[in-house]
C-alpha cells in the first residue's frame, strides 16, 4: 500500500469536508428560503463559494508546509455488499489530498467564486434567481466531489451529479425551446460516454478488486503486464467518460448547443469545471491507461477534435459559439497531450486555459448584456471606445488563448508542442501547430469584428461597460491570464506525478507556434479589420458552407437516430401491439373465453343429453381399447 501523510491537525482534517458540503448546504438553504427571500439566494451562494475558496487556500498552505507532503486520505464506510465472500465490495466515501486535487481545488473554487460574483450582475433582473443560484451551488458541490474523491465509485456518483446540475443550468430558461433542447442534448450525449465509463469501472473492480485510487495504483502495473488486452479494454472504456464530459469527437456536439444557457453558466461549464472534469479524471487514473494503442487512440481523437473545432470556429458568427468551439479545440489539445506526452502538459494547459477562457466568456457576457442580448458579432463593432475595460481584458484573454508570449497560454501550449516534437510525434506536432494558426485567425476575427471599426447597430453605438460585479471578475481574471505561465505551475504538477526530469524545450516548437500565431493574426487583420461583411465565404465557397453548418454532424446524428432508434421503436411498437398484446395476451384470453363458451354449451341440464354423451363416451373408449 502507498504511504500517506497522517500529521494533519483535526481542524485541517475537517477542511475537505467543509469544502465539499458547504455548497450543498447553500443549495438546500436557497431552496428553502428562496421563494420568500429571493435576493438572499445570491448572498448564500456567493458566500459559500468564497468560503470554500478561502478554505482551499488554507488547505493548500497546510499541505505544502508539511516536512514531507505525501498524499492525505480519509474515508468512511458507506455500504458493504457480499461480506465474507471473495467478491466483497465496500462502498466508501472519502477524500484524497495531493498536489493534483489541491491545484484543481484552487481552480474550481477560485474561478467558480468569480463566476458567482459575475452572476449577480448578469442575472440580477432574472425572475428565477433562487433556482439559478441553487443550481450553481449544486454544480460546485458536484465538481468538488469529483476533485476530492479518493475512489472511482465516488467519482462516478459526483460525475453524474455534475451531469444533472449542468442539465438544470443549461436549461435555466427552459421556456425557450432551444434551451430546453440543448439541456436534453447535453444530458443524453453525456450518458452515452458515461455508459462506457461505468462498464470500465465495473471491469476495474472485477480485475483489481478495488476502486480506491491508491490501491489501484499499487496493483495496476503488475496486473496489466500479464493482462495487456484487458488493460486496453479498461483504458478505452474509461476514456469514454472523458469523451462525453470533455466533449471529444464524436460526442462533441452537445457543447456548442450548451451556449443556450446563461453566459455565466457557459463560463462555468467551458472554463474550469465540467469540461475539465474529463481531462482531470484521465490524469487522476493515468496509471490505468498504459496500453500504447489506447494512448495513440486518445492522442488521435484529441488532435482530430482540436483541428475539427478550430475549422468550424472560422465561420461561426455567434460570439459564444466561437468561444465554445475554441473550448472544444483546446480540450483536444489537452487530450492530445495526455495520449502523447502524459498528464503534466495536459494539466498545465488546463490550468492556464481555465483563467483565460473564463475571462473570454465573461467578457462576451458583458458585451451581450450591453447590446441587449445580441450575440451576432456582425451587429457589434466599435466597442473599443464604448467598453474599454471589457476591450482590454478581452484582448488579454485573446492573446493568452493564441499562445503569444509572455501570456500564460504560450507556456502551456509550448510544452505540448515541445513534447510532440521531442518524442517524435511529427504528425501530431503538425496538427497542433496548424491549430495554433487557426486559433489566432478565428479569435482575432472575432476581436476585430466585435471591437474594432464602426458600430453596426444602434445597441453597439450605445453600449457601455457593465455593473461592477461584471467588470471586477474580468480584471481579476486578467491577472492569471497574463502571469499563470510564469509561476511554476508545471513544476507543481511535475512533483505530483513524479516527473522530476527536465521538461523538454524545443526552439523549433516555439518558432513554429509563434510563426503560425502571427500569420493567423495577420490574416485576420487583413481580412476583417474594418470589414462590413465576411470576405472568407467567397474564398472558401462550398467549404465555407460546410464549416458554417458544422460539417452537418447534427443532421447526420438526427438521420442516424431516425434510421436506428426511431425505426427500432416502430418495430417494437408493432410487435408489442400485434404479437404481444394482440396475439399472446388477447389471443390467449380470447381462446380461453371461446373454450369456456363451447364447454358451457354442454351444460344443458337435460338428462337425455347427459345419457347420450355417456353412451358416446363409452363407445369411444371401447373403440380405443378393442382396436
Amino acid at each position: 500500500m502507498p504511504e500517506f501523510e497522517t500529521i494533519f491537525s483535526p481542524l485541517v482534517d475537517a477542511l475537505p469536508w467543509l469544502i465539499l458540503f458547504l455548497p450543498l448546504l447553500a443549495a438546500v438553504a436557497i431552496l428553502i428560503t428562496g421563494r420568500r427571500f429571493p435576493r438572499l439566494s445570491a448572498g448564500l451562494s456567493i458566500g459559500a463559494s468564497l468560503a470554500v475558496f478561502a478554505a482551499s487556500l488554507a488547505l493548500v498552505n497546510s499541505w505544502a508546509t508539511l516536512p514531507n507532503p505525501l498524499p492525505v486520505e480519509t474515508s468512511l464506510a458507506w455500504l458493504s455488499i457480499g461480506q465474507g465472500s471473495q467478491m466483497e465490495l465496500e462502498f466508501r466515501i472519502g477524500w484524497r489530498i495531493d498536489g493534483l486535487s489541491l491545484m484543481m481545488l484552487l481552480i474550481v473554487t477560485g474561478i467558480g467564486s468569480l463566476i458567482h460574483i459575475y452572476s449577480w450582475g448578469y442575472m440580477r433582473e432574472d425572475k428565477a434567481i433562487p433556482r439559478y443560484f441553487a443550481g450553481l451551488s449544486l454544480f460546485l458541490f458536484s465538481m468538488l466531489g469529483i476533485v476530492l474523491s479518493n475512489n472511482l465509485l465516488m467519482t462516478f456518483v459526483f460525475w453524474e451529479l455534475v451531469g444533472v446540475s449542468s442539465y438544470l443550468l443549461i436549461g435555466h430558461w427552459y421556456e425557450r425551446p432551444a434551451a430546453a433542447d440543448a439541456a436534453k442534448k447535453a444530458f443524453i450525449t453525456n450518458r452515452l460516454g458515461d455508459f462506457g465509463f461505468l462498464l470500465g469501472i465495473i471491469l476495474v473492480w472485477a480485475s483489481l478488486g478495488s476502486l480506491n485510487f491508491a490501491v489501484l495504483e499499487d496493483r495496476a502495473a503488475d496486473f496489466f503486464q500479464t493482462h495487456t488486452s484487458l488493460a486496453a479494454v479498461i483504458g478505452l472504456l474509461l476514456f469514454c467518460g472523458a469523451m462525453g464530459k470533455s466533449a471529444q469527437f464524436p460526442l462533441h456536439v452537445w457543447l456548442p448547443d450548451a451556449m443556450e444557457g446563461p453566459t455565466p453558466v457557459s463560463a462555468l461549464i467551458h472554463a474550469a469545471t465540467m469540461v475539465a472534469a474529463g481531462v482531470f479524471m484521465l490524469c487522476r487514473i493515468e496509471f490505468l491507461i498504459t496500453d500504447d494503442l489506447v494512448q495513440i487512440t486518445i492522442a488521435f481523437i484529441g488532435g482530430f477534435t482540436a483541428l475539427l473545432a478550430a475549422l468550424i470556429a472560422l465561420q461561426q458568427n455567434d460570439i459564444k459559439r466561437i468561444l465554445a468551439y475554441s473550448t472544444l479545440s483546446q480540450l483536444g489539445y489537452m487530450i492530445l497531450a495526455i495520449g502523447m506526452a502524459g498528464p503534466v502538459p495536459a494539466m498545465f494547459h488546463l490550468t492556464t486555459h481555465a483563467a483565460f477562457k473564463a475571462l473570454l466568456f465573461l467578457g462576451a457576457g458583458a458585451v451581450i448584456t450591453a447590446l441587449h442580448h445580441q450575440q451576432d458579432i456582425w451587429k457589434m463593432g466599435g466597442l473599443r471606445q464604448r467598453m474599454p475595460i471589457t476591450y482590454w481584458t478581452f484582448l488579454l484573454g485573446t492573446l493568452a488563448l493564441c499562445g503569444l508570449p509572455p501570456f500564460s497560454g504560450f507556456f502551456s501550449k509550448d510544452m505540448i508542442l515541445a513534447q510532440a516534437w521531442e518524442t517524435g510525434h511529427t504528425g501530431f506536432f503538425i496538427v497542433a501547430v496548424g491549430v495554433t494558426g487557426l486559433t489566432a485567425l478565428y479569435m482575432f476575427r472575432l476581436f476585430f469584428i466585435a471591437f474594432d471599426g464602426q458600430p453596426r447597430s444602434t445597441a453597439a453605438r450605445k453600449a457601455e461597460d457593465q455593473h461592477w460585479a461584471m467588470t471586477l471578475p474580468l480584471v481579476i481574471l486578467a491577472v492569471p491570464s497574463v502571469l499563470a505561465g510564469l509561476i511554476s505551475i508545471d513544476k507543481w504538477y511535475q512533483v505530483h506525478f513524479g516527473s522530476l526530469q527536465e521538461l523538454p524545450h524545443s526552439n523549433i516548437a516555439v518558432l513554429a507556434s509563434l510563426l503560425m500565431a502571427l500569420l493567423g493574426a495577420l490574416a485576420a487583420w487583413r481580412l476583417y479589420a474594418g470589414a462590413k461583411t465576411d470576405p472568407l465565404p467567397d474564398h472558401l465557397r462550398s467549404i465555407g458552407k460546410l464549416l458554417r453548418n458544422r460539417f452537418y454532424f447534427d443532421e447526420f446524428y438526427a438521420r442516424l437516430n431516425q434510421w436506428t432508434q426511431e425505426n427500432l421503436s416502430r418495430i417494437a411498437s408493432w410487435v408489442d401491439r400485434n404479437l404481444i398484446a394482440g396475439l399472446a395476451v388477447k389471443g390467449t384470453s380470447n381462446a380461453i373465453d371461446l373454450t369456456g363458451r363451447l364447454l358451457r354449451l354442454l351444460q344443458t341440464g337435460n338428462l337425455q343429453t347427459y345419457t347420450l354423451l355417456l353412451v358416446l363416451a363409452v363407445l369411444a373408449l371401447l373403440i380405443l381399447f378393442l382396436r
